[in-house]
């Protein structure tokens, strides 16, 4: 659809690559709108990169992505894996659902002269929402808070749990106002717990895993960088069981030096098989 007129019908200009609406003769890159606007780079390194980064299980640096695809500089490696992880997750993903723990935890190293508890420091205070399914876990969500009281802990709530869902919380006072927005709070405290019990099992083990893999891909993040480093992570453990194997989808290869090569009709379908432009869920 032309973005000036919303037509429907189009010519190509092949000398510019350019889309011509019949309608209004509005010239349209095949690239406009998406991360890959305004790119000075082939479009199959672009779809090399994306392959790379879905696929990668621990995650991939802005450095190896540089060696993998044999770029020159590594401000541009970073920029794509920003870019891309911008793409992650789809605004109208569906909220999660049935059983929910809920919970939040401090990112950020050991800072001398802080006791622990409620003193944050330098660190960034981040929520977890991950669904209860049987004995395991199903769909994560994860996003920077401003502070823990109850009005920030409601929005987070809010933007990843359906109403009506069972929350589970830890004994934090201030999630007491999810129960009074249709909310099944079910409020445990520590003291109530058997001696070795975790309150939040699901919850405590995404948190271990995302910082986890922070710490062996990307060591550490700037807190105005964080929430995009928490999409992918979101991202990855969504798709967890996705298949992911280029030979599947790859339809030729031929020998590039020491990598290979496929062609663009095989790296978008590896693309799209791996999810990177789908809902999330």
């Amino acid at each position: 659809m032309c973005p000036g007129c919303g037509g429907t019908r189009s010519g190509a200009e092949t000398r510019r690559h350019l889309w011509i609406c019949t309608a209004c003769g509005l010239q349209t890159s095949v690239t406009a709108g998406t991360v890959m606007h305004g790119t000075r780079l082939p479009l199959r390194t672009w779809f090399w990169a994306a392959y790379l980064v879905s696929t990668f299980h621990p995650g991939i640096s802005a450095k190896q992505l540089q060696r993998q695809l044999g770029l020159g500089c590594h401000e541009t490696a970073w920029a794509m894996l920003h870019k891309l992880r911008s793409a992650m997750i789809a605004p109208q993903r569906e909220l999660l659902k049935g059983e929910v723990e809920i919970d939040e935890f401090f990112l950020g190293g050991y800072e001398e002269g802080l006791k622990g508890g409620p003193q944050r420091g330098k660190k960034t205070l981040c929520g977890v929402a991950i669904e209860v399914r049987g004995r395991g876990f199903g769909r994560v969500r994860l996003a920077v808070l401003s502070d823990a009281s109850g009005s920030s802990l409601l929005a987070f709530t809010k933007a990843t749990t359906e109403p009506g869902a069972i929350v589970h919380t830890d004994g934090l006072q201030s999630y007491r106002v999810l129960a009074e927005q249709g909310y099944d709070h079910r409020r445990r405290s520590q003291t109530s717990a058997a001696p070795g019990e975790q309150l939040l099992p699901r919850a405590h083990r995404a948190i271990s895993n995302f910082k986890a893999w922070m710490h062996g891909t990307h060591r550490g993040v700037s807190p105005e960088h964080l929430p995009v480093y928490l999409d992918e992570y979101v991202f990855r453990h969504n798709r967890r069981r996705t298949p992911r194997t280029l030979a599947s989808a790859a339809e030729s290869r031929s020998s590039c030096g020491h990598r290979a090569c496929t062609t663009r009709r095989a790296l978008i379908s590896t693309v799209t098989q791996s999810g990177l432009l789908n809902d999330p869920g």
